[in-house]
């Protein structure tokens, strides 16, 4: 569970410089009160009233060092201290605090958006199961913008502003100690009383981020899936079910938040003012009896009410922090998800480390996975995939076909059992680099929003332009990219909207072939495809069987006739092993389901 000191962490790398920034602004808010002091004491002289002892100190040096008369040097030398903390310092405050606050806010955020790329890169695949984009993306967004507007706010007015409150303290304390007292406890209380209202009231800002993040997750997936919104007729129904989730946030924001501000704001103005008009009256009366002067009447008048009038704005930094709070703890709470056992190393390969490369030969032995381990999904695998073979994982729904594969990929570890490639446990491995080994064309062919060479190009960058049109060739792209109006660089859209199905899987065999994996997988991908396109990505598939170890998981038996091996699974178990004339003899489940493939085509 993220808390407050993980808030602070977000910063921890420029703590030494925050630190030397953040002092120097206090110390630059503290100085500001040299100005009403010296007013004061100016007052004194020209009252003909005596002026402090410190004053005097610096005078009688200042006259020894020049031979004028003392009584000549007050006025110049209290008018020269204020030229030194106004018009000398203000150049100077810029660099020492403005500079390093919005520095240290942005350098930070640079370093946290790259381990919010690092999380999402290495969280388990069930968390985005669970999580959709814009869920992800609004809790990564809005918890990175509020660290870098809180920063520079808390550190470079907020903090300072207490030290000036402090400073103030001192400054009272000295000249009348009853009126610095009244100053401290008012202060104090104030400040406390604040900070328990927005105690409560950012519980319900941790509920508000909640239910905006349900929201935006709910748009994001509208946008996903608007053409099954339009298709449907539904657009009235997903308005409604938005505007009663905006409704929730808006009584959220209005009745419990806003309303909790303007209620606590109304009690904080109202006591400041009474504290005001009393360290008024207290003064007043100090001055008439003669215990303070002219000078130190007007100093502390003016400096009790400068540190009455930073109530409002620590008030408002403090509710701006509230505000963010939740959204950075929910950043947090992101960044510290446990990564997947599935995760690959983010550290670039050294040249000098030798990649692997296999001969293909894969072997599941004794595999047994479920996603809960009281329900296996696979059980007892065992299967033998020779080099340069190809082996077709047939079955119903639901059979394990696409979960072997994803164990295959270790995507998830079985639950007993090993998975072996060319004799090694492929647990032992180095994740990202065995990887590199694999490829897999999937049902729904990932498309990336650029052109059609960086998304053929994606698995290998460093491909000739040579070895792309020979890929191109063989996945027969070589065809899509004719009509194509720039060709490979053609803009695709984003998630390759400008193609179609049976262009992306095409698309998808070029990229797997680029890599030059020593096991290739089909999965599907030929499922949601008509029958010309079908046809085309079976010649393509036609051309790389026995160039490598092939893996083909299908529903249309049509696609598997050639394999080697034909495995057909049933409730997680195969049941049956052979080619496509031996399994018919059997007349089994394979047999059956091919039967009714057959129907239905003759049907049709």
């Amino acid at each position: 569970m993220a808390n407050f000191r993980d808030i602070l962490n977000y910063y921890r790398p420029y703590w030494a410089i925050a630190v030397f920034s953040i002092a120097a602004a206090s110390i630059f808010e503290i100085i500001d009160l040299v100005v009403p002091y010296a007013i004061g004491q100016i007052l004194n002289v020209l009252s003909k009233q005596p002026v402090d002892g410190v004053v005097l100190w610096a005078i009688g040096g200042i006259a020894k060092l020049t031979n004028l008369p003392q009584n000549q040097l007050s006025l110049p030398v209290l008018v020269g201290l204020v030229f030194l903390v106004t018009v000398v310092r203000a150049p100077i405050q810029i660099w020492l605090s403005w500079w390093f606050h919005w520095d240290i806010a942005l350098r930070s955020r640079r370093d946290q958006a790259q381990k919010a790329i690092e999380k999402i890169l290495t969280l388990p695949l069930e968390f985005y199961d669970e999580n959709n984009p814009g869920r992800i993306a609004g809790r990564v967004a809005r918890g990175l913008e509020n660290h870098t507007w809180t920063y520079p706010e808390i550190a470079g007015q907020l903090i300072p502003k207490l030290f000036r409150v402090v400073g103030i303290f001192v400054i009272i304390w000295f000249i009348e100690w009853r009126i610095g007292l009244l100053f401290l406890v008012s202060f104090l209380f104030i400040l406390s009383f604040s900070l328990k209202g927005l105690k409560q009231i950012m519980d319900q800002e941790r509920r508000l981020d909640r239910y905006m993040e349900n929201t935006q997750s709910r748009t994001s997936e509208i946008v996903t899936n608007i053409k099954t919104v339009k298709a449907f007729a539904t657009e009235t129904v997903e308005l409604a079910r938005q505007k009663q989730r905006l409704e929730r946030e808006f009584k959220v924001v209005d009745y419990r938040i806003h309303l909790g501000y303007i209620k606590l704001a109304t009690w904080q103005r109202t006591i400041t003012q009474f504290c005001v008009f009393a360290v008024l009256g207290l003064t007043l009366a100090a001055t008439l009896k003669g215990e303070i002067t002219l000078g130190h009447f007007v100093m502390t008048l003016t400096v009790s009410s400068m540190a009455y009038a930073e109530l409002e704005p620590i008030n408002n930094l403090a509710e701006i922090f509230a505000r963010r709070y939740a959204s950075m703890l929910r950043f947090h709470e992101f960044v510290q998800q446990p990564d997947g056992i599935d995760a690959a190393s983010l550290v670039v390969a050294t040249p000098a480390r030798t990649p692997y490369n296999f001969t293909g030969k894969l072997e599941f032995s004794s595999v047994t996975f479920g996603y809960d381990p009281r329900r296996p999904v696979l059980q007892n695998i065992n299967l033998l995939i020779e080099p340069y073979q190809t082996v077709a994982l047939v079955g119903r729904s639901g059979s394990g076909k696409s979960t072997l594969v994803k164990l295959l990929f270790r995507y998830f570890e079985p639950n007993q059992g090993q998975i072996l490639i060319d004799g090694q446990d492929i647990k032992r491995l180095d994740v990202a680099n065995y990887r590199r080994r694999l490829a897999i064309v999937h049902q729904e062919v990932d498309v990336f929003n650029g052109t059609l060479l960086d998304n053929i190009t994606y698995g290998n960058r460093d491909a000739s332009f040579e070895q792309v049109q020979e890929a191109c060739r063989i996945a027969r792209v070589d065809e899509v990219i004719q009509h194509l109006p720039q060709g490979y660089y053609t803009v695709v859209g984003e998630r390759g909207v400008r193609l179609s199905g049976g262009q992306r899987q095409r698309l998808g065999i070029a990229r797997s072939l680029l890599v030059q994996p020593d096991v290739l997988i089909f999965d599907e991908a030929t499922s949601s495809l008509d029958y010309e396109s079908e046809r085309s990505i079976q010649l393509a598939m036609r051309s790389i069987l026995g160039t490598r170890t092939t893996v083909i998981i299908a529903h249309r038996l049509s696609t598997v006739r050639e394999a080697d091996k034909i495995v057909v699974l049933d409730q997680g178990r195969i049941v049956e092993v052979g080619s496509h004339a031996e399994l018919l003899r059997c007349e089994g489940i394979y047999q059956r389901l091919h039967s009714l493939q057959e129907t239905g085509e003759l049907l049709s």
